[in-house]
């Protein structure tokens, strides 16, 4: 179809690929996850499913308009607040407590609504932003579905288990057609719907994990969830930040991401993806294993390692771009020969110079 209507992600100098390639791979995937969700979640168990559903038809349309006929950032964050409005609201899904993370715990009731939208906002364009290279945010995005559906699915959450796992699965086959070199791309339509799916069950994954009474509790529960998404969380954060300290808007596109480092540094789409990954996978243990030492430390200490990483691919690249001093050695010079007889110009009977 995307063949048939010259639906194309055009290559341009920002752009890695170099040919025109379909964007509407999220389509494929929507449909899986929405149908086997549908399928599989519990019959009894219908709230707040309706709800997220709901929800991820909304962002789901949202993007497949911009994929097609382009929307304003405006829009599309109107469409990310109503879906955001749906779950949060509807599906009773909130941020109440901030488990000891700098000496806070339970958060204000309209303090709590602030933090939760802003949780979704961010990690909805965190993936968005991140879909730069071929199966970069796939991976990524099936990673986190995957270990967020695991643990659901042993503290007996089986719906968003199911939702996890769905997710997951969906993204596995996308990545068949989407790793390099790609044939097809996810689009606004897929990494939307992966942003919104993510942030959702991290939502849910810091009230259940940090029931201390529940059936796996955890600690330092929000230092957990930052480092399940470290790799798309702290690269947008972190570009924001560069693009408002410049005075332009923290969505305008430019190659300041980690990937485009990698990427600078020589390594391939496949590789770049590769390293993300093992990175995200190792935060993610990390985090597990270190949860006694507290929240605020936690963060601070995962915080601290991504950005000391991130400083050493800057430096990396900025070291590979710098042109080295041409050395040229004295024996190396070759030397003209000196003329020793001078040109000679005759004129013809036509006027004309020959050189003899």
């Amino acid at each position: 179809m995307a063949e048939l209507k010259h639906l194309y992600d055009e290559p341009d100098e920002r752009k890695s690929h170099k040919s025109r390639i379909p964007t509407l791979g999220g389509l494929g995937f929507f449909a899986g996850f929405v149908l086997a969700t549908l399928v599989c979640a519990p019959s009894q168990q219908t709230f707040p499913l309706q709800y997220l559903v709901a929800a991820f038809f909304v962002i789901f349309i949202v993007g497949m308009k911009d994929d097609i006929t382009g929307l304003s950032p405006v829009k599309k964050l109107v469409g990310q607040l109503v879906a955001a409005f749906a779950i949060i609201y509807l599906g009773n899904l909130q941020i109440r407590n901030m488990y000891g993370m700098f000496g806070i715990e339970t958060l204000p009731y309209h303090f709590s609504l602030l933090l939760t939208y802003f949780t979704f906002i961010v990690v909805i364009n965190a993936f968005n932003l991140i879909d730069g290279i071929d199966g970069l945010a796939g991976s990524i995005g099936m990673l986190v579905s995957a270990v967020l559906g695991a643990y659901f699915l042993y503290v007996n959450e089986v719906t968003f288990a199911v939702m996890g796992f769905s997710l997951a699965a969906g993204l596995a086959a996308f990545l068949i057609f989407n790793i390099t070199p790609a044939k097809i791309f996810m689009g606004d339509t897929g990494s939307l719907l992966v942003g919104l799916v993510n942030a959702t069950l991290i939502v849910k994954f810091i009230e259940i994990a940090g029931n201390p009474v529940g059936k796996m509790p955890l600690e330092a529960v929000p230092a957990i969830a930052f480092a399940i998404l470290i790799i798309p969380l702290f690269d947008t954060l972190r570009v924001f930040a560069i693009r408002m300290s410049r005075g332009r808007s923290p969505f305008t596109a430019d190659r300041h991401h980690i990937h485009h480092y990698m990427l600078a540094l020589g390594l391939s789409h496949r590789q770049a993806t590769l390293v993300a990954v093992v990175f995200n996978a190792g935060f993610i243990t990390l985090a597990f294993s270190l949860q006694s030492i507290g929240t605020t430390y936690l963060m601070g200490l995962i915080g601290s390692l991504a950005l000391g990483f991130t400083a050493i691919l800057f430096v990396l690249k900025k070291r590979k771009e710098t042109p080295k001093p041409a050395v040229v050695l004295a024996e190396e010079v070759e030397v003209a020969p000196a003329i020793t007889k001078p040109k000679i110009l005759r004129i013809n009977t036509e006027g004309m110079l020959q050189d003899k």
